[in-house]
């Protein structure tokens, strides 16, 4: 056995109506867990709340931290069949998990989540911001005014919503972690507004590292490549799924627990003093930044 992994090239054509999807309807299911995944109790006690943790990257996230010793509080909008399904695996795992559906685009609602989770497990330690949307559109001229506030809202506006709510109530040595985007990077010119967020959660990560630096809070990003989520076949056209990520260096898109580890590290004592940083898993693109 050499242990290599071996992930789809290629997808079967298909979309969904609904954003930002359900990946129980997706064809192949993405990969959230690693068979071969040594864990080495890195979270061990340790409480993290979840955005988007119901599918996609952030149930990805959620099984690696419950292998870790972490209890997992997953935020999601209306998801509920992936949410329960993340929530068993995790209680399989041996951990507690506590979902939450809520728009994080909604400060109250923000602020209502981090009260639950309190209630639930008395602490938070660690803090992925990780909850997205996106539009597709050929123009500038067709990213409407409503469509412009609500990219905004969830992918950016969210993350200092839920961030605010949680600050008070982490200790020196917790992490905030934020889902960035190789867009940000290297821009989309059907994904605009999308990259447009993404930028700024590169630069209010380099910003709020600073400024919680004396606390002992660290505030790094990840920014994917084209990952296998729920977003793709919600968002995208049934060409474009079949082809997505086949343009990178590697050949193919990548998978969520392929991300995992990253956010494993950055939210561990392996990573005390890496704060600002943006860890790029994207397939080998190169990127300046």
């Amino acid at each position: 056995m050499n242990g290599k992994k071996e992930y789809p090239t290629s997808f079967p054509p298909q979309t969904q109506d609904h954003q930002p999807g359900i990946e129980m309807e997706m064809n192949p299911r993405p990969v959230s867990e690693s068979p071969t995944y040594q864990a080495a109790g890195k979270l061990q006690g340790k409480v993290a709340l979840i955005t988007g943790g119901d599918s996609g990257i952030g149930r990805a996230v959620a099984y690696a931290y419950a292998k870790e010793g972490a209890d997992v509080v997953v935020v999601y909008l209306n998801e509920h069949q992936d949410a329960e399904e993340t929530k068993q695996r995790v209680e399989a795992i041996g951990r507690r998990c506590l979902n939450i559906a809520a728009d994080v685009g909604d400060a109250d609602a923000c602020q209502k989540v981090v009260e639950q989770a309190l209630a639930a497990f008395g602490r938070l330690d660690v803090l992925v911001n990780n909850a997205a949307e996106q539009h597709p559109q050929k123009s500038l001229l067709d990213i409407s005014q409503e469509q412009l506030l609500r990219t905004f809202q969830t992918n950016i506006f969210a993350m200092f919503y839920l961030t605010q709510a949680a600050l008070p109530h982490l200790q020196a040595g917790s992490s905030i972690i934020n889902t960035a985007s190789i867009t940000a990077y290297h821009g989309h010119k059907e994904l605009i507004d999308y990259s447009a967020t993404k930028g700024a959660i590169v630069t209010f990560t380099r910003s709020l590292s600073l400024n919680l630096a004396q606390q002992g809070i660290r505030v790094n990003a990840v920014a994917p490549g084209p990952i296998w989520t729920p977003l793709i076949p919600s968002t995208f056209t049934a060409d474009q799924v079949a082809k997505f990520g086949a343009d990178t260096p590697m050949g193919r898109a990548g998978q969520p627990e392929e991300l995992a580890g990253a956010y494993v590290y950055l939210a561990s004592d392996d990573a005390s003093y890496v704060s600002g940083q943006t860890l790029h898993v994207n397939g080998g693109e190169i990127v300046n930044g």
